[in-house]
């Protein structure tokens, strides 16, 4: 009696992990769904909607979170919004996806120097030069663009306050 009630919940375990593991897709079938919003997105980009292609994207994101390109993409257009630290954050979940993703380390070492980040974005270009073997684009452009430097903050004049006078 005692053996009954523990190998009936080992059974019951055994039963909840199998179904579980079956419902699961693997990890390189994105959803068709996701994929044509990817390709929307794309177009509305190209077409200069960037708003509509943010929404699209994000859209795709939704549908499928292990959608890589466009977390890729989502971020490319953060970056050209002047948005680097977002960019960041978007280029890391592609990462997340897929470590060795050359683009996406790329994107992000470009998006750490435009915020300042020098010295993370060396390491990026480390991992490109270390996946590529030989040179590739994507360390060229990189090494350039942390050569250049992050980019010179400009002050802006502000007005000061309206203060009441001591009169």
């Amino acid at each position: 009696m005692r053996y009954t009630s523990v190998a009936l919940a080992a059974a019951l375990a055994m039963v909840s992990i199998s179904t579980s593991l079956h419902g699961q897709r693997p990890d390189d079938q994105i959803d068709a769904r996701s994929l044509a919003l990817l390709e929307q997105g794309k177009g509305a980009r190209a077409a200069g909607n960037v708003d509509g292609a943010i929404d699209l994207l994000e859209t795709a994101v939704a549908v499928d979170p292990r959608n890589r390109q466009a977390f890729i993409v989502l971020a490319e257009l953060s970056e050209a919004r002047g948005l680097p630290g977002k960019a960041i954050r978007l280029y890391r979940e592609a990462l997340l996806l897929e470590p060795n993703d050359v683009n996406a380390l790329q994107g992000q070492g470009e998006a750490l120097v435009a915020k300042g980040a020098v010295a993370r974005a060396k390491e990026n270009l480390a991992r490109v030069k270390t996946l590529c073997k030989a040179t590739c684009p994507q360390a060229t452009s990189l090494a350039a663009v942390i050569a250049k430097g992050p980019p010179v903050a400009t002050a802006q004049a502000v007005p000061p306050k309206n203060l009441p006078s001591k009169n």
